[in-house]
């Protein structure tokens, strides 16, 4: 088997248990996250050497970097943050990109589909969210909104396993993603 298939299997599985795990429990264990991060630097470093270490570090890098905004802003959880980042380690900087694209959109449909399916408890939410972007960009201070806990939680480990898996399926199919 390719290297790239191994690749592509093995976090093809990882991505599933951290969707199960982020659906039925609303977290996404370190165990996974870390584990998978040391198995791709110790898998390209070993695979080719400073290099291989290099490409999976700054995959990690953007990985953790796409998502620290939305996590800064409570718009995701950290284990949110780590599984990007594990998905950056094993497929590098412009395929973790490329997959946050896609998980962006998967995230943004996913969270209109729970908003529209649950209205009554969304009351105000965009309201709230406008005033803290106008007051930020007036004041330059981040002053968060309360946090309903009745609203419905969003599990993004399933937006990252879909847009990662949209990713590598177009991928597989052939789609060249060069500039």
């Amino acid at each position: 088997m390719e290297a790239k298939s191994m690749v592509f299997v093995f976090l093809s599985i990882i991505l599933v248990i951290a969707a199960f795990f982020d659906f039925y429990k609303q977290k996404i264990h370190n165990k996974l996250t870390f584990s998978t991060i040391l198995s791709a630097l110790l898998f390209y470093g070993y695979a080719d050497g400073f290099h291989g270490l290099i490409f999976s570090l700054t995959g990690l890098a953007v990985g953790i970097a796409v998502l620290f905004l939305p996590y800064i802003m409570g718009g995701t959880g950290a284990g949110d943050v780590k599984l990007m980042g594990a998905v950056g380690s094993l497929l590098g900087a412009k395929a973790v990109f490329i997959s946050f694209l896609f998980t962006a959109l998967f995230g943004g449909i996913y969270a209109l589909l729970v908003i529209f399916l649950n209205k009554k408890k969304f009351t105000g939410f965009f309201k709230k969210h406008y005033h803290v972007i106008l007051a930020f960009l007036l004041t330059r201070k981040y002053m968060p909104v309360s946090v309903n806990e009745n609203r419905p939680k969003i599990c993004y480990g399933i937006a990252i396993a879909l847009g990662t898996f949209s990713y590598m399926g177009l991928t597989i199919a052939g789609y060249d993603f060069s500039i």
